[in-house]
């Protein structure tokens, strides 16, 4: 099924022809309402009558989300205060959160980007949903909570924690689609099994991943898990939270954007110069429609290919590949440029490994070092030694066969690893003062 088919499908000068249009009113709005882009403008030399094609928007400067904790709270705001009916907030860890803003209008279009995506992924007015997410400032439980609700689909807002509740839930309930990050389902699984519940065994039939990167060796462990779909979704809090591109059910991997909403474009994340369709880069974002917090250029960290090969669900829009990894959170272990996400997909792959593992970077004396924890599954445990001595071996090699670095491994013990309630934290960085 497809939400929207008159925008989900069409033509693809017809849709570059609504994206111009919509590109020249919002780059005319902030100019006209938004003093920092004014200013940025002004001294790029630009103004809005110059963005005359799609191609004028490589002259546009980029955006930052420096750019948003500068300006905090309300600095990019486009419309006044009495306008705005809703606020969410990132948690700030790293500085200043980052306030977005919402008119009635921005939240209609929220919640029909969400139906839109949730429908590709295979949601029906007739399935339950479990939302895991957060309620709060995080954008990932409202945004999926209006959008789900608008496709007729019955929503349990269990929020996140009480996981042995969450369990009782699904059962009393009968819960077929599962919202939340990966880690906390692989998590409700591992204590559902304790408490004496085969998660294969529950109606869930569906789950909606997301707010974490995860590589498709997870996407196997939980599909394993729990006996699902598992898709995955793409969206961030700025632009305007879940509902910017999600998987549907012939491209696994690679997930259609809303160009209708958003102008997508990847650049080189070291010189910003535009690369072309399928290349490998930062993606870019423009919102085209948003009236709130219109955002020009936007840089996501997230590295991802577009591509406009034809999909077979018969939707005509751009394509993103699943993020493989952020330029700002690349690991340098002596010289060497590392993802978190090339390390779990050599242990998602290596039989009797535990979905859960942490990367601990660290020095020694001046050389810096990596080192991989890895849980060990129960049938890990034969007793033997050598055997232990094999695995960690294995792991070891395949390791620096991917990463070109030979890391230090730890196996550690079944539920060794403390489980995040939300986003996992997979690294911790101990060079850092």
């Amino acid at each position: 099924m497809i939400w929207d088919p008159q925008h989900e499908c069409m033509e693809r000068e017809q849709m570059q022809a609504l994206q111009l249009q919509r590109l020249q009113q919002v780059v005319a709005r902030v100019y006209d309402r938004v003093p920092f882009y004014r200013q940025l403008f002004d001294e790029r030399g630009v103004r809005p009558e110059d963005v005359r094609s799609l191609a004028d928007l490589a002259s546009l400067p980029f955006t930052t989300k420096d750019a948003l904790r500068e300006n905090y709270p309300y600095g990019l705001f486009a419309v006044p205060m009495q306008q705005i009916v809703r606020l969410h907030a990132s948690s700030g860890t790293t500085g200043k959160p980052t306030v977005v803003g919402y008119t009635r209008a921005d939240l209609h279009t929220w919640a029909e980007l969400v139906a839109r995506m949730v429908t590709q992924a295979g949601v029906t007015s007739g399935d339950i949903a479990q939302i895991t997410f957060g309620y709060g400032l995080f954008t990932g439980a409202f945004g999926l909570h209006y959008g789900l609700e608008k496709v007729g689909a019955a929503i349990v807002p269990a929020s996140v924690g009480n996981t042995e509740k969450q369990i009782t839930l699904m059962q009393d309930f009968g819960t077929t689609v599962l919202v939340g990050t990966p880690s906390y389902a692989l998590h409700l699984a591992e204590v559902a099994r304790g408490m004496g519940v085969d998660p294969v065994a529950l109606p869930v039939r569906l789950g909606l991943f997301g707010a974490e990167a995860w590589t498709e060796e997870m996407r196997r462990e939980l599909e394993a898990a729990w006996g699902i779909k598992a898709t995955d979704n793409y969206g961030l809090s700025e632009i305007i939270g879940p509902g910017v591109a999600g998987e549907c059910g012939h491209c696994p991997g690679w997930m259609h954007i809303s160009e209708d909403h958003f102008l997508a474009e990847v650049i080189d994340p070291h010189t910003g110069q535009p690369l072309g369709l399928e290349q490998e880069g930062e993606l870019v974002i423009t919102t085209l429609t948003k009236e709130a917090l219109p955002l020009i250029r936007y840089r996501t960290k997230d590295i991802t290919v577009l591509t406009a090969q034809p999909c077979a669900c018969g939707r005509t829009t751009l394509r993103m590949r699943k993020v493989s990894g952020r330029s700002d959170d690349m690991l340098i272990v002596s010289g060497v440029n590392v993802f978190p996400s090339q390390i779990e997909s050599v242990l998602m792959s290596i039989e009797g490994i535990a979905p859960h593992y942490q990367i601990i970077l660290g020095k020694k004396g001046y050389l810096d070092y990596i080192e991989v924890q890895v849980e060990l599954t129960e049938e890990a445990f034969t007793g033997q030694f050598r055997d232990l001595e094999e695995l960690e071996r294995r792991i070891k090699t395949r390791l620096q066969s991917v990463l070109s670095i030979g890391p230090r491994v730890r196996l550690l013990e079944p539920h060794s690893i403390e489980r995040s309630q939300g986003k996992a934290r997979r690294v911790i960085d101990l060079r850092r003062p």
